[in-house]
């Protein structure tokens, strides 16, 4: 049998790069995807076409949590950040925060893999993301696996579920070129925190997601 990994998917470019990455690595993945009451679903439809393209099963939870509403990811009333290019992790944590998301979605992805017998969880953090986010950065994700080892079943058996972040070292540039190798379908992809029809091209996501296509010398399919 395959060894089986759960991956986190949002539907964005790192997300779905890391599906794809663990497809290559040999593993059999199985997706999770959250919707936390982000403003629009659009991440989440690319997620299920990713998720289809892989082959992986998709598991789809959804939860709501009145405190997030200090995020801009998630209260309309707040603006996008629209920072220069130049100092796009550069200041304080972003308005884009949401406290404490990544440590529900690991723990969603623990207990997802501990009733599977999945020997990984893999997640997108990357270079970019932990420069602003608390959540994304390599100490965090050290201690989430020691969480993990000793808080399931899996981790009491002495078969800890390892905790896998392929894009940690890697800027956007990096994670296109990531992406090509390993075959992930770069037009299903969706980063733009606007949602809408097509991408903003404004904001920091859809900034950094321009400067890496560009910076790899490909052509951005969104």
């Amino acid at each position: 049998m395959k060894k089986t990994a759960v991956v986190l998917l949002s539907g964005g470019l790192d997300s779905t790069t890391c599906l794809f990455w663990a497809l290559k690595k040999g593993y059999a993945p199985i997706a999770l995807s959250v919707r936390y009451g982000q403003r629009h679903g659009r991440e989440l439809r690319a997620a299920r076409a990713a998720a289809k393209k892989a082959g992986a099963i998709l598991h789809e939870v959804s939860f709501s949590l009145p405190w997030l509403g200090g995020s801009s990811l998630l209260n309309r009333r707040l603006k996008l950040p629209e920072t220069p290019l130049s100092k796009i992790g550069r200041g304080g944590i972003p308005s884009t925060y949401v406290p404490g998301r990544n440590t529900i979605f690991l723990s969603l992805a623990t207990s997802l893999a501990d009733s599977v017998g999945a020997e990984a969880i893999v997640i997108g953090a990357n270079a970019l993301d932990y420069s602003g986010y608390p959540d994304c950065r390599p100490p965090f994700l050290k201690a989430f696996a020691e969480v993990a080892r000793r808080g399931t079943k899996r981790g009491s058996e002495k078969k800890p579920i390892k905790v896998l972040a392929p894009l940690l070292r890697l800027d956007k540039k990096g994670v296109v070129r990531l992406a090509q190798k390993v075959g992930a379908p770069l037009s299903l992809t969706w980063s733009c925190y606007a949602g809408g029809s097509r991408p903003c091209g404004r904001c920091d996501s859809c900034q950094l997601r321009a400067k890496g296509f560009r910076e790899a010398g490909v052509v951005d399919p969104a």
